[in-house]
């Protein structure tokens, strides 16, 4: 486990009792139920813009704090034991695209607003069903930009957009002349728009190196295991829970040896799955090569992710199938960000490159 600052303490614990009070499962459930495409309550991310969530990874020279990834992780982790909707993960790394290539007249009309909260933001990347950053065939001419983007997080009501083309990553207003969005229904019940461009005003972020996009996606990797690392320690409490008051055969479940040891496993589990999430947030503050610990995060994440959220719902038996559970959420939630950014197979063979093999 990562030693926190006194400052991080404070921001977890913050975290964790505003998730708990004001934003728990049920606060979800009503968001789902009322099927808003937008996939989140902005009064809710208004109160964490107003907490300054949304500008953590911002620099502070633009109305952020620049406190770190890990703090950015611990926040995130939290919104995910309650399974909070909120476009701060997509935000903060659109923030982080900019703030790494953008010029001081691109970071000056953007961060602030980003960091505020009055910017929703997010990345348009992929162009089909898997993620696949080889594959980009979005393409920009004078200035213009056209292509389409599959199952962008965020995408309904996003205000600005940083777009992957062939030759790099791009700017774009959410109302530019030439943006359409249509909604498409996934079965974590999120934001998840295909956004078309069509000759659309596009501002290139020049600066940044030669693997802009791969930094960027380092870090989209990292903070989605940071949220399945908080789905599943979140899981793993609600099942313990449940094993230790449900009577079956006249025992307690919990009393059971074969259920003792599954649990014992999963937890060690959740264990390696938290090292390697605060490892990958680590390496990207430490401002080093972010390549392979980032993969390492979201592989691990993805396994043992996988692992909890099915262990969730066969440990609770039939109630764990019912919508009336929360158990679901979780298990749905899971395996779209298995897909996000690298399943678990595509991430393998990424690692076994960057190695020579």
């Amino acid at each position: 486990m990562a030693v926190l600052s006194e400052e991080q303490t404070m921001l977890r614990d913050m975290a964790r009792d505003w998730t708990s009070n004001e934003s728990p499962v049920n606060a979800w459930r009503k968001v789902r139920d009322a099927d808003d495409g937008a996939g989140f309550d902005a009064s809710v991310y208004g109160e964490m813009a107003q907490m300054g969530w949304s500008g953590i990874v911002v620099p502070e020279a633009y109305g952020g704090s620049d406190f770190g990834w890990l703090s950015l992780g611990l926040v995130i982790e939290e919104l995910g034991k309650t399974v909070t909707a909120s476009p701060l993960a997509a935000s903060a790394l659109a923030a982080s695209a900019i703030a790494l290539g953008g010029s001081d007249e691109q970071k000056q009309k953007w961060l602030p607003g980003i960091a505020s909260g009055e910017i929703v933001a997010t990345l348009a990347v992929d162009e089909g069903p898997r993620h696949d950053p080889d594959a980009i065939k979005a393409s920009v001419s004078g200035g213009k930009l056209s292509g389409a983007k599959a199952f962008v997080a965020e995408g309904d009501s996003a205000g600005l957009f940083v777009v992957a083309a062939a030759d790099g990553l791009y700017l774009v207003a959410g109302d530019a002349a030439g943006v359409s969005r249509s909604r498409r229904h996934l079965t974590d019940f999120r934001s998840h728009a295909e956004v078309s461009f069509d000759s659309a005003d596009a501002d290139k972020l020049a600066g940044g190196g030669d693997d802009l996009l791969g930094k960027v996606l380092d870090r989209a990797r990292v903070l989605a295991a940071a949220e399945m690392l908080g789905m599943a320690g979140q899981a793993f409490e609600t099942t313990l829970a449940y094993l230790k008051q449900r009577v079956q055969f006249g025992q307690v479940l919990a009393t059971f040896q074969a259920l003792q040891h599954r649990m014992a496993n999963l937890y060690s589990d959740i264990e390696l799955m938290r090292s390697a999430v605060e490892a990958g947030l680590a390496a990207i503050d430490s401002g080093g090569d972010t390549r392979q610990a980032a993969i390492l995060a979201k592989v691990k994440a993805n396994e043992v992710g996988h692992l909890m959220s099915r262990e969730m719902v066969q440990l609770h038996g039939g109630i764990g199938m019912t919508d009336e559970y929360d158990a679901g959420f979780y298990l749905k939630r899971m395996r779209v960000l298995e897909a996000m950014w690298g399943n678990t197979a595509a991430l393998r063979d990424r690692f076994a490159t960057l190695n020579g093999y």
